[in-house]
């Protein structure tokens, strides 16, 4: 697998809405940075996660505009406009934002997400 699919991986996991897939493909360091709050544990992405999952049902998330900026033998770093579509209270909403991210390779050659920043537009 290489950082570019990683990244299609990611999005594939995240619209499983299990976390168990999307761990799979984090780091074990892994920071993330969303509009409201910061998690620098996996218990706390796991928790926003599942909390995002909950509150938006039938969620889809997808990336748009994918610009690798930087690229080498051990890290790749992206930038996209995201994306999701869900029922928050049984009405139908949308929306879009900005992400950057940052994968690594980890000991075994393997490409995981270290870093994830996302805003809302």
């Amino acid at each position: 697998m290489n950082y570019v699919d990683a990244l299609k991986q990611y999005i594939t996991a995240t619209n499983t809405h299990d976390f168990a897939n999307v761990k799979k493909l984090l780091h074990p360091d892994a920071v993330y940075w969303f509009t409201d709050k910061t998690c620098t544990t996996m218990e706390e992405i796991r928790a926003y996660f599942e909390n995002a999952w909950e509150l938006i049902k039938e969620e889809v998330y997808s990336a748009n505009d994918v610009k690798w900026i930087s690229v080498n033998d051990h890290s790749a770093t992206c930038l996209y406009q995201y994306h999701y579509e869900g029922y928050l209270n049984g009405k139908y909403v949308k929306g879009s934002g900005r992400a950057t991210n940052v994968f690594i390779k980890d000991e075994h050659d393997q490409w995981k997400l270290l870093h994830e920043h996302l805003s809302s537009l």
